[in-house]
């Protein structure tokens, strides 16, 4: 596969990795009454300073990690920000019935909280790569 550049296929493959983020932080501004209110609904006091926080690293962290600077930092806080927020946010293991065949909050949950830390090791390897084999930012 000659005609496929290295490069090329690395871009993509972070642009793809974080493309959520900016479009999550967004619903958040737009939404902000309904993101507030599952900010609050965690253990964790201050929802509103947490949602703040929430929207910067969703806009700033994937800028990074696309641009290619500090993205090995940048996927870093972004894979902590997935792991934090499944345990938060996702917590089926409070529902009875996260493995019931039929649709409920508890399974909803369950997938969500795998697909949080789906991401966080992808986010790892995003992490790692810009470590091992840094490559120049995006033009």
């Amino acid at each position: 596969m000659s005609w496929l550049s290295p490069a090329a296929v690395l871009l993509v493959a972070r642009i793809l990795l974080v493309v959520m983020f900016p479009f999550s932080a967004f619903d958040k501004i737009l939404h902000w009454g309904s993101a507030l209110k599952q900010a609050n609904s965690s253990i964790v006091p201050g929802g509103a300073a947490l949602l703040a926080m929430a929207i910067v690293i969703e806009l700033a962290a994937p800028a990074c990690i696309v641009a290619g600077w500090h993205g090995g930092i940048a996927a870093l806080v972004l894979a902590a920000f997935c792991a934090v927020t499944a345990v938060l946010y996702h917590p089926f293991w409070t529902y009875p019935d996260f493995w019931t065949p039929k649709d409920s909050k508890g399974r909803r949950d369950f997938w969500d909280f795998l697909k949080n830390f789906g991401l966080a090791g992808g986010l790892l390897l995003a992490a790692a790569l810009a470590w091992y084999a840094p490559v120049a930012p995006a033009v």
